[in-house]
């Protein structure tokens, strides 16, 4: 055992939930990291304690299993605690937020129950609760500081998560994320800007704009057409080579964030847009302001501008009420609409909602049987889509491994419409590090990946090297065995209505 594992206090971040809870995890390791921690996964494999000094849980509380995942990942740390008083555990998120005195009620060995709106209390509680011997519980209720002014340790040398708002101002009755995370409240162009610009100064290459809903961008400074002119702005960064987003509502779906997407080199071909029910009087009941001709006419618009463009959505099945005739609504939807992929899901009541009150709720037996007949069609779309990309050439964007490339001697990563590529490397040839580009043809389509073994039969095979691939091979030699992430970067200001230009005074001519 090392020396240097006895005098650095070590911290864990286990995640739950969405790609804000993933983007909020990376301010909590920033905090803890500024703070005088030390990843636990940073630390050569041999010198990595049992349990780190600080584990932090970042729930969310969108499915009903949410809180038996965590009491029951709290109940397993619970020996660890009894032999080591000085581990501290903490939790927060949209659980947290949710449930919060409760928590300890629940599990008393808790030090730590902190909020949405408050992340970056965290080290201030941990120490409080280290000096007082007793749980601290800080829930605020409302923002007061814009996360992305928090220090931030990202996972990725190449890609980055950048938030343009937060909160939500809808009413969706099945969603607890709005009383959780507040109204919707927007950062300023120019600030969003200036970190995207800073990152791709440290060598990110990609970057996902995140918000509750992304396409209501500006309606805390009022404009309309806010989200759309930050699209093309992004497209002015030189060295910014794709940009994300996520998500998009459909109600506030309009021509010119189309049109953005479509002129914009830079900005991907890919959308993420929930659809939920395909029924119309399961939306009305969902109080989602669109009905599904609607839906598929954004679709339409979106394909006659960018026609590669891959579409994905949300569905829920088995909303309370959902009739046999409002479940076949739905089916007919997915098969029109022809999306890329879908993230399926069976309703689960979420107290403090709407819904959760609402008559009709159906049979687990029912909502089953239907889910596995949405799952069994949309495979089929989703498999049949992939077949007529086969013979195409794609640029993929490297990521730093997949679960099968060890198997099957591949590598993987992202083509620019997001699907997964699975390829294969020409012997003797150059290999691409994460972070850089290859080109390669498709050999091979399955429902959810492709994959591109051109280059074994003397095909297609160009690798384009980036700044992404360099700051992930800069991390390599820094590394002492343990995972390898970029440093803490420095958060930036804030959010609220943009100062106004001055006024241009001219003098009479």
């Amino acid at each position: 055992m090392s020396t240097t594992q006895d005098t650095r206090r070590t911290y864990d971040v286990r995640t739950h939930g969405c790609q804000m809870n993933v983007h909020d995890s990376e301010r909590i390791a920033g905090l803890l990291e500024t703070a005088g921690y030390t990843d636990i996964a940073a630390l050569p494999a041999q010198d990595r304690p049992d349990t780190a000094d600080v584990v932090v849980f970042n729930t969310c509380a969108v499915r009903e299993n949410a809180a038996g995942k965590l009491y029951g990942q709290l109940g397993h740390l619970r020996p660890a605690k009894d032999a080591n008083p000085d581990l501290q555990i903490a939790v927060g998120g949209c659980l947290a937020q949710k449930d919060r005195a409760t928590i300890v009620d629940r599990a008393p060995w808790v030090d730590v129950v902190f909020g949405t709106h408050n992340v970056g209390a965290l080290p201030v509680l941990l120490e409080r609760a280290r000096h007082n011997r007793e749980a601290q519980v800080e829930i605020l209720e409302s923002l007061e500081t814009f996360p992305s002014t928090l220090p931030t340790r990202r996972d990725s040398a190449f890609s980055g998560w950048v938030s343009i708002s937060v909160g939500c101002n809808n009413t969706c009755t099945f969603c607890i994320v709005p009383s959780l995370r507040g109204k919707e409240r927007d950062r300023r162009p120019g600030e969003i800007l200036a970190e995207i610009k800073a990152l791709v100064d440290q060598g990110v290459v990609e970057v996902t704009l995140l918000g509750q809903n992304v396409n209501t961008y500006g309606v805390e400074f009022g404009d309309r057409q806010a989200f759309g002119k930050l699209l093309r702005a992004c497209g002015e960064i030189d060295g910014l080579e794709r940009v994300r987003f996520t998500s998009p509502h459909p109600a506030a779906f309009t021509q010119d964030v189309i049109d953005a997407m479509a002129q914009t080199p830079n900005v991907m071909p890919s959308l993420h847009m929930p659809l939920q029910s395909g029924s119309d009087q399961v939306l009305k009941a969902m109080r989602r302001s669109y009905r599904s001709e609607k839906f598929l006419r954004i679709l339409d618009d979106v394909r006659a501008s960018i026609p590669d463009a891959a579409i994905t959505t949300d569905i829920i099945v088995g909303f309370p009420g959902e009739t046999d005739e409002d479940f076949e609504e739905t089916l007919r939807v997915v098969e029109a609409a022809r999306f890329s992929s879908a993230f399926t899901f069976q309703y689960s009541p979420r107290p403090g909602t709407p819904a959760a009150t609402l008559d009709g709720q159906l049979p687990k037996q029912v909502v089953q049987e239907r889910f596995d007949r949405l799952l069994a069609l949309q495979e089929a779309v989703s498999w049949a889509e992939n077949k007529t990309l086969v013979g195409r050439q794609v640029e993929v964007l490297v990521a730093a491994g997949g679960r099968k490339d060890e198997a099957t001697h591949r590598l993987s990563g992202r083509a620019r419409d997001n699907r997964l590529v699975h390829f294969a490397v020409p012997e003797g040839g150059q290999r691409p590090r994460p972070g850089d580009l290859v080109s390669v043809d498709l050999t091979y389509a399955a429902p959810h990946h492709l994959v591109a073994d051109s280059a074994t039969s003397g095909g297609r095979f160009e690798v384009i090297r980036t700044r992404g691939g360099d700051a992930w091979q800069s991390l390599q030699a820094d590394s002492e065995g343990g995972v390898r992430k970029p440093a803490v970067s420095l958060g930036l200001p804030s959010v609220g209505r943009p100062e106004q230009p001055p006024i241009p005074v001219c003098s009479a001519g």
